[in-house]
């Protein structure tokens, strides 16, 4: 998803599928916005608007790395919290967790598509 400004993009977010054993999930990031638009909303309006497509077409579940300052204003929890585990320990909190409407209880690792692997 991508946000326009005088058909310039000015920031951008991506989804990727994932899975926690094997229900679906989708892993949210990277987001970004050129430094000139940040602050003036478009990050939340990226992530507001990936939150509500991806509760629309009925996702469970949507899985972050991310800052625990930024995140939570969104309805993201650390995943822990509901079980989701993280492929690394050291990631803590800032893995987290957002679950949506279609979500019903489920737990245990999360799996990264494998280009995650690499970096």
């Amino acid at each position: 998803m991508v946000a326009v400004v005088d058909d310039a993009v000015v920031g951008h977010v991506v989804t990727t599928r994932a899975h926690v054993e094997g229900d679906p999930a989708l892993v949210l990031g990277p987001i970004g916005v050129l430094p000139s638009h940040q602050g003036a909303g478009v990050g939340s309006a990226l992530m507001e608007a990936t939150i509500e497509v991806a509760d629309h077409i009925g996702e469970p579940l949507i899985v972050l790395l991310g800052s625990t300052d930024y995140y939570p204003r969104f309805g993201f929890v650390p995943a822990a919290a509901i079980g989701i585990i993280a492929p690394h320990p050291e990631w803590g909190d800032n893995l987290q967790a957002l679950p949506l409407h279609a979500y019903h209880p489920f737990a245990g690792p999360v799996r990264f598509p494998p280009p995650f692997d690499e970096l």
